[in-house]
């Protein structure tokens, strides 16, 4: 019994690491500059505060009943 346990404990751990491992992957590729003043790639918009704060207003709030 104790060994049905620790494969599946070793089974969670290879998948957990395959999905991190994947998430990495995935950041490493799409990631933007973190260093202001750098231009954004190709092809991407650049985000303006106004625009960001007008999206912010015009967010439906719930109801907190």
């Amino acid at each position: 019994m104790r060994g049905f346990g620790l494969i599946g404990l070793v089974l969670a751990l290879v998948i957990a690491g395959l999905v991190a491992k994947k998430q990495m992957t995935s950041m490493a590729s799409s990631s933007r500059p973190a260093v202001p003043g750098v231009a954004a790639p190709a092809g991407e918009a650049p985000v303006n505060a106004q625009q960001v704060q007008q999206q912010v207003k015009a967010r439906q709030m719930p109801d907190d009943n």
